[in-house]
């Protein structure tokens, strides 16, 4: 088991940065996969970034690719995602997600993951 909380979200201006955090309890977080994903109203959830469990892999949606980085310190238990030069349709609750890591998870398919986070709203204005 392991529990995931997001923060970091806020509401900014087109062009700003915003960097989240999603810190992990219980089990050890090395073991696992981490993503994030986004969910705007009246949309489907959709996936942002993902990064195995050793950092050595990540997988951005092709969109975002070049404005959002994913990176993990699993000393610290945490997964950041650094988000840059944002913009309105980035606006979204953003949902931190995390499997066990056998090395054949599909990184960016949200059903791949067994645990979420509560997500944390981002607002960009223009």
């Amino acid at each position: 088991q392991v529990q995931l909380v997001e923060s970091g979200g806020g509401s900014v201006q087109a062009g700003d940065s915003l960097k989240l955090s999603c810190a992990a309890s219980g089990r050890i977080f090395s073991s696992y996969a981490s993503g994030w994903f986004r969910q705007a109203p009246g949309k489907e959830r959709e996936f942002v970034a993902a990064i195995n469990r050793s950092g050595g892999n990540t997988v951005y949606a092709d969109s975002l690719k070049g404005r959002f980085t994913i990176s993990r310190d699993n000393a610290e238990n945490t997964v950041y995602l650094q988000m840059n030069s944002l913009k309105p349709e980035d606006t979204a609750v953003y949902y931190c997600a995390a499997e066990i890591d056998n090395g054949y998870l599909q990184l960016g398919v949200g059903a791949s993951y067994g645990y979420w986070g509560q997500g944390t709203q981002v607002t960009v204005s223009s």
